[in-house]
This record gives structure tokens, C-alpha cells and sequence, in this order.
């Protein structure tokens, strides 16, 4: 994903684009074009070097890493398993949770306990279904990134203690997802292994 930049305003923007990126970051400064890649997997080096040297950059990008993808909304979820782009093994389904209730009283009560039962429900199937999916390649998942609704999601994530054995592999970045399903995982991984590039040009 490509962002043009002002010139004016990169001293500002720039540093803080940096200090925000939980994967670092790699900078190309020209004499005129200069461009800020934030990767979408950690940078483990930190070097300054005096030519346009791509290779660490492209060798981070070329790797056949195992990343996991679990997509959850309310009433759908997709679970994922990738190397590199190519998908291993995945599980799509739906479940049924109600919206919530606007009116008061005693009878609202009762439909929020009865919602938070179908929610329970729901993330408990989820959950297995992610243990399904992922443990066969528990050793082997380079990095795992969730996708959906955020509070959801920390709901979800609390329920599922399965998904702990992957805190020390989770990505930062929440993926863009407005309903889960099969297609909505090819979808993910692109975004996945997307960088985002920030340009700019020097004024003379």
C-alpha cells in the first residue's frame, strides 16, 4: 500500500510512523525520493548502509513462512493455515447470535443473558475448530494474525485458551475483515503479507 506525503509535513509524520510500527521499519533516502517501508514481519536487523541494498527486505518478503489466520464476527468465522500464500487447511461456518436488545426492563434481561449463552456457545465451537485446524501445525506456525471485530475478538480470545500457545507469535495488526468465509481468507493473507510504503520528495 503506497501513501504519497507532503514534503512539509514528513518531520511530523515520519518518526511517528516509525515509533508505531510493532514490525520496524526500512527507510530509502535519495537525494530527492525517499520512501518508508513498514514490512509486515519483524525486522531483526538494524544497519545503515550507503547504497539501495533491497536484499534484507526482499529476503524477509520471500520467505515461506506458516502464518494462521482466525477471522471472527459475531455469526461467522474463518480459520485459516497458510504457507507462504498457499492455504494448508481451513474451516468456515456461521452461528447463530442475536443483535443486542435496545429496549429495558425485565424482558431485556432476560434476551442479554440469553445472548451472552449464545455467544459462549459460539466461541466455544469456534475454538475447537481452531484447535482442529492449528495444532497439527502448533511447531510449525511462524506467526498468527486475528481478523474481524475488535471486541469481539477479546471476548473470543479469553474464551479460547487453546490460542494461548501463540501469544509470543501474534501480530499486533488486526485484519480487515467484514464477513468471514472462505473467500474472506485469501483475502487476509494478501493483506497479511502486505507492506505499507510511505513516499515522499525532497524540494529544491
Amino acid at each position: 500500500m503506497l501513501k504519497q506525503l507532503e514534503p512539509e509535513k514528513v518531520p511530523e509524520e515520519i518518526p511517528g510512523f516509525i515509533a508505531k510500527s510493532p514490525t520496524g521499519a526500512v527507510m530509502f533516502w535519495g537525494d530527492q525520493n525517499r520512501y518508508l517501508v513498514i514490512p509486515p514481519f519483524s525486522i531483526t536487523e538494524n544497519r545503515i548502509l550507503g547504497t539501495c541494498e533491497i536484499e534484507p527486505l526482499r529476503s524477509l518478503l520471500e520467505r515461506k513462512l506458516t502464518i494462521a489466520l482466525v477471522l471472527v464476527r459475531l455469526g461467522a468465522y474463518a480459520i485459516g493455515v497458510f504457507k507462504g500464500q498457499t492455504l494448508l487447511s481451513s474451516k468456515v461456518g456461521t452461528g447463530l447470535v442475536h443483535s443486542r436488545h435496545r429496549q429495558g426492563g425485565s424482558s431485556a434481561h432476560r434476551f442479554e443473558r440469553h445472548r451472552e449463552k449464545q455467544m459462549e456457545s459460539f466461541f466455544t465451537r469456534i475454538c475447537t475448530h481452531a484447535r482442529e485446524q492449528l495444532e497439527p501445525y502448533v511447531r510449525q506456525i511462524d506467526f498468527l494474525l486475528y481478523g474481524g471485530t475488535r471486541d469481539t475478538l477479546l471476548t473470543f480470545r479469553k474464551q479460547c485458551h487453546f490460542l494461548r500457545n501463540f501469544d509470543g507469535r501474534t501480530l499486533q495488526s488486526l485484519l480487515n475483515v467484514r464477513e468471514p468465509r472462505q473467500s474472506s481468507l485469501n483475502l487476509a493473507i494478501d493483506e497479511a503479507w502486505s507492506s505499507q510504503v510511505y513516499e515522499w520528495h525532497e524540494t529544491i
